[in-house]
């Protein structure tokens, strides 16, 4: 089985050829969208996230007297506009509230996050019928964008080789994205293939995170009601690879690695308002050479389409 979900993993990263967070599941990334809403012009809207991981995991994944709970919460506002048919700009801002525990010791710290800008262009939209009556409709987006240091950077955090370096609220570096998402459906029923590669840069403390990758691939199924209200029930897989971080030329060994995801969620679009939410709890991991622990994820949004 295990063998399984390697293989599915492997194709989905081959398929996607092209953002990760920065150890698959920190508060310094995790920038899955999930099934974005369609807009004709300009959307806005608000993303809240969640994520948890434990750090400094025993052998074979026992608890320790160093293992730590951390927990990522971010409410990120974002916003799309449609400059074209074929150019679309994208960006978004978050505020993060981190928190790490170790034996009923607690640690916070909330701020704004890495601002994000992305443009996209739309090299494939197609639609026609076949088998005389069916409606099949492609698209393809492709693009990038650049990641600011908007969050701050604390290099106190990262305090040995032996310590995981996660808990930041920005990189402290400039980085850039590339991007891609093909969606294809027939009738209603639909798939939706997205990757996205983010290439980082060392910041001023000649730290350099790994370089990620990301890719899923999602089923989905619109339900029409009355011609208002349209429920998009979705479900499918996510997949995260980040290599090794490097601390001033020398490659730190608790960090990278891969976890794979299910990912199940909702679809929700009521005139000019969308809402929606998914459900992401780990299949398959290895992350920082087993130190690292990725538990499940969730994100939910409410937006309007202008």
């Amino acid at each position: 089985m295990k063998r399984v979900i390697h293989t599915v993993c492997l194709l989905l990263c081959i398929i996607s050829e092209v953002n990760a967070c920065d150890i698959c599941g920190c508060g310094v990334g995790n920038n899955y969208l999930g099934i974005l809403p369609e807009f004709s012009r300009k959307i806005v809207g608000v993303r809240y996230r969640y994520s948890a991981l434990l750090t400094h995991v025993g052998v074979g994944g026992a608890t320790t007297y160093l293992t730590t709970n951390e927990q990522y919460r971010t409410v990120e506002a974002w916003g799309g506009w449609n400059i074209s048919n074929r150019f679309r700009v994208m960006a978004s801002v978050p505020y993060s509230f981190n928190e790490r525990v170790n034996q009923g010791d607690t640690r916070s710290k909330n701020g704004i996050g890495d601002i994000t800008v992305s443009g996209f262009y739309q090299l494939i939209n197609k639609r026609h019928t076949i088998n005389g009556h069916q409606l099949l409709v492609q698209s393809l987006w492709i693009g990038g964008g650049v990641k600011l240091p908007t969050g701050k950077y604390n290099p106190k955090d990262k305090s040995s080789q032996a310590q995981t370096n996660l808990f930041q609220l920005g990189t402290g570096s400039v980085d850039f994205m590339f991007n891609a998402m093909y969606d294809v459906r027939l009738q209603d029923a639909g798939l939706n293939l997205a990757a996205s590669y983010k290439m980082n840069t060392a910041n001023k403390y000649d730290y350099t995170y790994g370089n990620k990758l990301s890719s899923s691939a999602q089923a989905y199924y619109k339900f029409r009601i009355k011609n208002v209200l349209t429920v998009a029930p979705n479900a499918g897989v996510l997949c995260e690879t980040a290599a090794h971080d490097v601390d001033q030329k020398f490659p730190v060994d608790i960090s990278g690695g891969h976890v794979l995801m299910a990912t199940a969620g909702m679809e929700a679009i009521f005139k000019k308002i969308a809402i929606g939410g998914n459900w992401q709890p780990p299949l398959s991991q290895k992350l920082a050479n087993g130190i690292v622990k990725a538990k499940q994820r969730m994100m939910l949004h409410v937006s309007v389409m202008l």
